[in-house]
């Protein structure tokens, strides 16, 4: 793991940790961009801040970075007072993947403040493997019943649990490729 991934997996803890993440504003483009730059403050100059540059991965190709201020509104407007709604507008979110790096992980954080906020539920996100996750992905701008189904099965109301928590965001880490050796200390 590279230094700059171990300093903001270690945000990533202190976030929970410190309840800074009490000061998020749930569901929004602003809340968004208030954990990329918590997670990524002092390691990207971009911390926070939308992408102004075209951005792809495996073969899709995200939205255009100049219409990401006409979009991210429109996201931020979607309803999210159920399951359904709150995925859509979470897919909706990574086709727009606003920032040059950090999206997934940002946006798992963001997608589960919702979850808390409206079902009282977040993913146990350790217990959702990483191929069916991804594939799931891959496939939810055409289709979300996948990724809905998945993430679905795996909810749990233990929305204060710091294990659930932080296997979380280990997990999350190792969904973008990063092997996470240390675990944190329950």
């Amino acid at each position: 793991m590279k230094d700059i991934d171990k300093k903001s997996l270690g945000k990533a803890y202190k976030l929970f940790e410190s309840a800074d993440i009490d000061n998020i504003a749930v569901g929004t483009l602003k809340g968004l961009q208030q954990i990329h730059k918590y997670l990524f403050d002092g390691l990207y100059d971009f911390a926070g801040e939308l992408k102004e540059l075209n951005i792809s991965k495996g073969g899709f190709r995200f939205a255009n970075s100049l219409y990401l201020k006409e979009i991210l509104p429109k996201i931020e407007q979607m309803p999210q007072s159920n399951f359904k709604e709150i995925i859509e507008k979470y897919v909706e979110m990574n086709i727009a993947h606003p920032f040059l790096e950090g999206n997934g992980r940002t946006m798992r954080i963001w997608l589960d403040m919702i979850l808390k906020k409206e079902l009282k539920k977040v993913v146990d996100w350790q217990n959702v493997l990483k191929e069916l996750y991804l594939q799931a992905m891959e496939r939810s701008h055409i289709n979300d019943l996948e990724i809905r189904t998945l993430l679905s099965e795996n909810l749990t109301d233990k929305i204060d649990d710091r294990e659930v928590i932080f296997k979380g965001i280990e997990q999350s880490y190792y969904y973008e490729g990063y092997e996470i050796r240390k675990s944190f200390n329950i």
